[in-house]
């Protein structure tokens, strides 16, 4: 048997991301966005927008048999998803600007259009600590770049917010739907304009993934005070919070991931599994990318069966293939995810998703490239059930 080529810079350019810590608030004489201008949202219901994708799925069984999996919105989603990309923009200053670039796009196809079969999707612009500010933070010996820090991206978000609740959200109930910086986001806003305010009891759920949410020690709450984890499909007004690794590459010491990020904290990092909440492993229902996002960095789209049967469709879905569990060590807490390779079938015995740079694995990072992807198919399911659960209460 065969492993795929694992992701490189192309695909990096699209999802990296880390949820970076507020610094100091930007000038007040910043202009506001105006969230009544449509240019100013990636997706809004019923408009053809980056959400407006063809979610089309090969499935690739065990025996390398191949199906389609058809796909489509609900334009009647009795409830409203509300989601906030991670570090995509490629523009050259430490915030993005407010047009809309193919990098952005990209992270809804990836991250978010699916949702639009179980709710109305809303996706706001926003001006956030861009990819290029991030590679240059990271350099050995660098300073922190000069400008408007990411608070800028979180006044944005909360605008947005407040529009939608005052124009859109007519009372009903919403999910929320964030990666990396976008749950960094997600998690001051629900800490600051919902935890223990009116609006909770619209909040169905939250979904932060590739995050350190910090709980206390052996609870299900710790930053939100009432807001508390996820343990059961039809639990509502609750989180859903993880970072992923590949269980034989656990968090090194080093990791970004796994931990609270604030020095000094006493609390430990979130994990919630959405393959089986209630704790213990659970097999992920992932919808990957058939590889056209990175095939000019690979050469070529991976192969997913030993006879180079080629996938056509824009996602590829495995299953058996991937499990996962949440694991403690070292003080670390994770997604572990498992490859159940089996070199005697004709299915791939790898996925693509880890951080390289210059020919390496950069383990600190784990599968954070993909934290949305590997669970995609559980947590669209799990937004489906809590739906269900809230429109019941």
């Amino acid at each position: 048997m065969f492993s795929t080529k694992l992701a490189g810079g192309a695909a990096a350019l699209l999802l990296l991301g880390a949820a970076a810590p507020v610094a100091a608030q930007a000038p007040a004489t910043e202009a506001r966005n105006d969230y009544s201008k449509g240019e100013n949202w990636l997706c809004l219901p019923g408009r053809d927008d980056a959400c407006a994708i063809d979610n089309t799925a090969t499935i690739v069984k065990a025996d390398g048999s191949m199906s389609k999996e058809t796909w489509k919105a609900d334009p009647n989603a009795p409830i409203d998803c509300f989601y906030v990309y991670p570090t995509v923009s490629l523009d050259k200053g430490v915030i993005s600007d407010m047009t809309a670039g193919p990098e952005e796009r990209r992270v809804i196809e990836q991250q978010f259009a699916r949702f639009a079969s179980k709710c109305k999707v809303y996706a706001p612009l926003y001006r956030q600590f861009t990819l290029t500010a991030l590679r240059a933070a990271a350099m050995p010996g660098a300073t922190p770049p000069a400008g408007p820090r990411p608070q800028t991206g979180y006044n944005d978000v909360v605008d947005a917010w407040n529009h939608y609740l005052q124009h859109e959200n007519k009372g009903r109930g919403v999910v929320l739907i964030g990666h990396s910086q976008g749950s960094g986001v997600l998690t001051q806003l629900i800490a600051n304009e919902i935890d223990g305010k009116p609006v909770q009891k619209q909040l169905v759920s939250a979904l932060l993934l590739g995050t350190n949410l910090p709980v206390e020690a052996g609870k299900d709450t710790g930053t939100f005070k009432s807001v508390p984890l996820c343990r059961s499909t039809s639990q509502v007004g609750c989180a859903v919070a993880y970072a992923s690794f590949r269980a034989n590459s656990p968090p090194p010491a080093n990791t970004r991931f796994g931990r609270p990020r604030e020095p000094g904290s006493t609390m430990q990092a979130a994990c919630v599994n959405p393959a089986a909440l209630g704790g213990g492993k659970g097999e992920l229902h992932a919808y990957l990318s058939s590889g056209a996002l990175i095939a000019a960095e690979s050469g070529g789209p991976p192969r997913w069966t030993t006879t180079g049967a080629k996938v056509e469709t824009p996602f590829v879905s495995v299953p058996g293939l991937l499990s996962a569990e949440c694991a403690s060590a070292n003080g670390l807490n994770y997604l572990a995810i498992h490859v159940n390779a089996d070199p005697n079938d004709p299915r791939t015995d790898d996925i693509t998703g880890d951080v390289i740079a210059g020919g390496v694995v950069q383990k600190d990072w784990g599968l954070h490239l993909i934290d949305a992807n590997l669970a995609m198919g559980n947590l669209v399911d799990l937004v489906g059930t809590q739906s269900k659960a809230y429109l019941a209460k």
